[in-house]
């Protein structure tokens, strides 16, 4: 009778599973890169375009005379990691939506010619939420550097461009595939805007002013500390960004100065438990809300670290690890009066007449700050640009509120400084926020900033 009940229990048990899989987890285990499942589909349907929402075409299949099919994309290497490829497996966008672009939601009397005539079907197109002028002017910008740039909407998730160099073409992808692969001091495929773990430098000094602000019931006011430009704590000494000596200041300008010492002091008062508590709820040693592949960001402080080790994480130094989607997340919460929308790209899909297929709403990722602890980070932000080391932003007809970064690393002994920049433009009513990274930059003033500002130049003018 046991053996009964274990085998009746068994078989329910299974039962559900698969209709958890084929209910709960269809769409997911549908789209997932690795269903190979799909690619059955181009023996009867062309694969469909991706466009901008104004119509721009960022990949195409030309078909000839012959009915021979060539994946196309007009920009070439400009949108290279965000686009992907369809050649060789699939990456980006075109992994990400291969069951859109794979589908046909033609009229029934147009897919029945189709099938009668022995003729493909014409694949949906994905309209995605990219802005070629932005996506342009971040390519041109960053330049020859290794490094990522990602533009967002802070109010509703959009993701404007997502820049990755080294880069590639994917239109030759097939013959350079080999000496891709191989070069892996280049390492052109992956996608460094969401894979690209780097220490996050000044720019995660917004997460410890965020725990020294709780830690005080917003109060910082009556915060001030002497900056003699080195900080010692038994055998460890913090320096200021080129042995600088700010003197006197107040929380603000500690902030706008990018004072290691004065967050060096800062962080030795805090909660190390709270503290890792806040960076997680911030999404580190976590999954971001995306649909592209990434890492997870690193945040190792704990109640038994060191005072080195308490020291160096508060300035986005020791082990703490990030990826430039995620500083541009925890940005747009800031310019987003302490609400994180969901990131996204993919704005709808259509059919081959324009029809309506899908199409992604703006949600809320969670609220994760109160508004007048944004609004604190905000004031901070904008004099960082108004008199600290993101000034050169404030000659523009636009206002901007910002946080540098420069993230020293050791890597088997090769030392360097990355360039960070993190901010948002027009601050009363935030339009776009940039993250920047350059790797081997030197400070943030010094290339991160002029990138972000050819950025928000292009957007404006």
């Amino acid at each position: 009778m046991i053996v009964t009940y274990v085998f009746v229990f068994l078989f329910l048990l299974l039962v559900g599973y698969l209709i958890y899989l084929n209910v709960v987890k269809r769409e997911e285990i549908n789209s997932n890169v690795y269903n190979t499942k799909q690619d059955t589909r181009t023996d009867t349907v062309i694969r469909g375009s991706i466009v901008t929402e104004e119509g721009v075409v960022l990949a195409v299949t030309n078909v000839d005379e012959n009915g021979n099919e060539t994946r196309y994309y007009p920009y070439s290497n400009v949108f290279a990691h965000v686009i992907g490829y369809a050649n060789n497996g699939k990456a980006g966008l075109e992994a990400i939506a291969n069951k859109d672009l794979l589908s046909s939601h033609s009229s029934l009397l147009s897919q029945l010619n189709n099938e009668s005539g022995n003729d493909k079907s014409q694949g949906d197109t994905v309209v995605v939420t990219l802005n070629p002028t932005l996506q342009q002017a971040a390519y041109n910008a960053l330049g020859s550097y290794k490094g990522a740039v990602v533009v967002l909407e802070p109010g509703s998730g959009k993701i404007l461009a997502m820049v990755s160099k080294p880069d590639f073409n994917p239109n030759t992808i097939s013959e350079e595939w080999q000496s891709m692969v191989t070069n892996e001091s280049n390492s052109a495929l992956l996608n460094r805007a969401t894979q690209g773990l780097y220490p996050p430098g000044s720019t995660f000094k917004i997460l410890t002013t965020l725990a020294y602000l709780r830690e005080n019931n917003g109060n910082y006011e009556n915060f001030f500390f002497d900056c003699t430009g080195t900080l010692t704590e038994e055998n460890v000494t913090i320096t200021c960004y080129n042995q600088s000596v700010h003197g006197r200041e107040d929380l603000k300008s500690a902030f706008a100065h990018s004072c290691n010492t004065a967050f060096s002091h800062i962080g030795l008062d805090l909660d190390c438990g709270q503290f890792k508590k806040l960076a997680e709820r911030f999404l580190f040693n976590t999954s971001l809300p995306t649909q592209f592949p990434h890492s997870e960001s690193v945040f190792k402080l704990n109640r038994d670290s060191s005072y080195g080790e308490i020291m160096t994480t508060s300035i986005g130094q020791g082990d703490t690890l990030v990826t430039p989607l995620h500083m541009a997340l925890i940005t747009s919460a800031v310019a987003n009066g302490g609400v994180l929308m969901k990131p996204y790209c993919v704005a709808r899909v259509e059919n081959s007449d324009g029809d309506t297929v899908s199409e992604t709403k703006p949600s809320i990722y969670g609220k994760m700050m109160t508004p007048e602890e944004a609004g604190v980070l905000t004031e901070f932000m904008k004099e960082t640009v108004t008199s600290g080391t993101a000034v050169e932003l404030s000659y523009s007809g636009y206002s901007a509120a910002g946080k540098t970064g420069s993230a020293e690393y050791d890597s088997g002994g090769v030392t360097g400084t990355h360039s960070w920049f993190v901010g948002f433009s027009n601050v009363d009513d935030p339009d776009i926020v940039v993250a920047v990274i350059a790797e081997d930059g030197g400070t943030g003033s010094q290339t991160a900033v002029p990138i972000a500002r050819a950025i928000f130049d292009a957007y404006y003018y």
